[in-house]
């Protein structure tokens, strides 16, 4: 087997510099290491007294007894530079995904674990899906909401887990309008909302298409003042009225969003999707600021991990 001492070694110097660094940033949850070494191709993620492993698929070819000990190595040699027992790091293979990667189950149950950032509370389920209820990846951008959204209407679409409306709440929305089509999902905000002691009268949870959401909302004539739309890159729930494809629904998405937007108001809208590419009709219609190196955490060798765009009227 591989000798793990190249990994350990990384992990080891990574975690100095980032559980300080992590601190400071008042966050239990961080990026430790995402491939740094190509030899050891795995990520993985600080959740408070956890770890989340996910192995990218290489295409190495390797017969099952070696990839076990392979990968019960790297397990072990996580638990060993965190101080924490292997049971408490979650394993899993990555591969590409499309559409609601996210909602997609393991098969396992997993234990739900609440982790602390910026004095936010977050339940967080490391085994259970493919992704944990918190994308680090959008800490910058919850940050930025926080602190504009005092006084605001906000209105958070394809929400997931509903963290964006925690922070817009702890920030001082006035109210917030939560939209996902997962039961499941909506559900996990709902207690997100009350882990965070966030008043369910004035932060609404609303599971819908986001399609027939925003017609719907702008015949109502309902306005916003700070929207963040996170959509999936591909989607093609049976539970949605069309197929979500990012890059060719993009005017759709955005020009719904806009047409919620009070005057004066700010949407951000990002997704993950690899080599997406802003329509310029949407720059030429709207005000768009690419803020991607900025709403890309430090953590994140990858800086292009998301695209994250401020778009205001012009």
């Amino acid at each position: 087997m591989r000798d793990l001492t190249p990994f350990s070694n990384r992990l080891s110097k990574n975690h100095r510099h980032l559980a300080k660094w992590a601190k400071r940033q008042d966050t239990e949850c961080y990026r430790l290491y995402d491939r740094d070494i190509p030899e050891f191709p795995v990520i993985v993620d600080v959740y408070g007294a956890s770890a989340h492993i996910q192995e990218v698929d290489t295409g190495w070819q390797i017969d099952e007894d070696s990839h076990a000990a392979w990968l019960d190595a790297i397990r072990q040699a996580v638990a060993e530079v965190l101080a924490i027992a292997v049971d408490d790091i979650a394993l899993k293979t990555r591969r590409r995904q499309k559409g609601l990667a996210q909602y997609e189950k393991t098969g396992e149950t997993g234990r739900e674990r609440i982790v602390s950032e910026t004095g936010r509370r977050f339940i967080v389920n490391l085994e259970a899906y493919l992704d944990t209820g918190l994308f680090l990846d959008h800490r910058n951008t919850r940050r930025v909401v926080g602190e504009h959204a005092a006084g605001k209407r906000f209105l958070n679409l394809f929400a997931y887990t509903g963290s964006f409306t925690v922070y817009a709440a702890t920030g001082g929305a006035i109210s917030s309008v939560t939209v996902d089509l997962s039961n499941t999902y909506q559900d996990w905000s709902r207690r997100n909302f009350e882990l965070n002691g966030l008043d369910l009268s004035r932060h609404s949870l609303v599971r819908a298409d986001v399609f027939r959401y925003l017609q719907d909302a702008a015949a109502a004539g309902e306005r916003f003042d700070l929207i963040v739309m996170d959509p999936p890159s591909f989607s093609n729930s049976k539970k949605m009225l069309d197929i979500l494809d990012v890059q060719r629904d993009q005017q759709r998405l955005v020009d719904g969003a806009m047409a919620l937007l009070a005057p004066g108001g700010v949407l951000y809208f990002s997704n993950n999707l690899r080599g997406f590419k802003l329509d310029p009709a949407l720059a030429e219609r709207y005000r768009v600021e690419d803020i991607s190196a900025k709403s890309v955490p430090e953590d994140f060798r990858n800086r292009k991990i998301h695209q994250c765009f401020r778009v205001t009227a012009r």
